[in-house]
């Protein structure tokens, strides 16, 4: 079927809904957009921490993303006081770190509500007014970690797959209507998301069979937060040293077209591999969140939107190495060491 694309994409004055807008990429986004003209409600449980989004113009809701409640609040109050919403970013996101063996199944059903039930339910809250307008967009805030796998995170990475398995066949249904559906794949951004990665490793798994392979991924994240908390003039001389966040790696360049750059871009990626999965004291490069902000807002106003953006240094040339790689052979390069 055609699409029926009659409802007008305005360029700014769009009405946008951020999930997850108190830190991050969510509070970048929200800001980003305001700046471009466009009409914000910031959602977070922190509400406080979304005072910049005030003081820019927008609207700070409390939201909490398990609460269905909480999700036809939000909704409600930007129809009430607008009469639709036109963008839906859903950002709001969760991690869970361990081996698959050990992590408590409710660990994992919570995470899965955050990462993917959460922003489908919000995705059907905002389509009728979408589909009766002709246009919308939605954006799904995924990861690298929804194409490539590592271990100690089975869960977050089967939810960011499901995610991108949502918008895909979202995408397909909704075209029709003039609505678009884009994923967006961040890499490491400078958000603190791995805070405590180190710590919940060693809870779920630093005292089992996988505890040698916990240890040696907790100290990599610890190495990850201190290389967040650097100076940005630090960044560019930065290297890789999270194995878990290896999966989440960003690209700031565009995808490699030259033959040669491409080889130069994956020999980097795997050396990078082999650094991260160490993580032997080596400081870490890390995007900031302004970057994937600057994508989202492009990709809002976009006539036709890209179906996927990957945002961050080397992340396209990390998704090629994959392709290139046997699964047994990624699966040693990830894993021997950790061992």
């Amino acid at each position: 079927m055609a699409s029926h694309r009659t409802g007008v994409r305005e360029k700014a004055g769009r009405v946008c809904l951020v999930t997850g807008a108190s830190s991050g990429i969510g509070l970048a986004t929200a800001l980003e957009l305001l700046r471009a003209g466009h009409i914000v409600y910031g959602a977070a449980r922190r509400v406080p921490r979304m005072a910049p989004i005030v003081a820019a113009g927008g609207y700070a809701l409390p939201l909490d993303v398990t609460e269905e409640d909480d999700l036809q609040r939000v909704v409600s109050t930007a129809m009430d006081r607008h009469g639709r919403i036109d963008v839906l970013v859903n950002n709001a996101g969760a991690v869970v770190h361990g081996a698959a063996e050990d992590t408590p199944v409710a660990m994992a059903r919570d995470l899965f509500e955050v990462n993917v039930l959460a922003p489908a339910r919000l995705a059907q809250l905002v389509l009728p007014g979408m589909r009766l307008r002709g246009s919308g967009t939605i954006v799904n805030v995924s990861s690298i970690g929804g194409v490539i796998a590592l271990p100690l995170g089975a869960w977050y990475y089967a939810s960011k797959h499901a995610l991108e398995a949502f918008s895909d066949t979202l995408r397909m249904e909704v075209e029709q209507f003039g609505v678009d559906v884009v994923v967006i794949r961040p890499g490491i951004i400078r958000t603190g998301f791995e805070a405590g990665a180190a710590r919940q490793l060693r809870e779920v798994s630093g005292h089992g069979a996988y505890g040698r392979m916990a240890e040696a991924m907790a100290r990599a994240a610890e190495a990850q937060t201190i290389a967040e908390a650097q100076p940005d003039a630090q960044a560019d001389a930065e290297t890789q040293t999270d194995a878990q966040a290896q999966t989440d790696a960003q690209a700031d360049a565009e995808t490699q077209t030259d033959a040669q750059a491409q080889t130069d871009a994956q020999a980097d990626a795997e050396t990078q591999t082999d650094a991260q999965a160490d993580g032997a004291g080596l400081e870490s490069r890390v995007t900031d969140p302004v970057v994937v902000a600057e994508v989202i807002r492009r990709a809002v106003e976009a006539d036709r939107p890209e179906t996927r953006y990957v945002v961050g240094w080397q992340a396209e040339a990390l998704l090629n190495l994959r392709k290139s790689l046997t699964d047994r052979d990624f699966d040693a390069r990830v894993t021997a060491p950790l061992l």
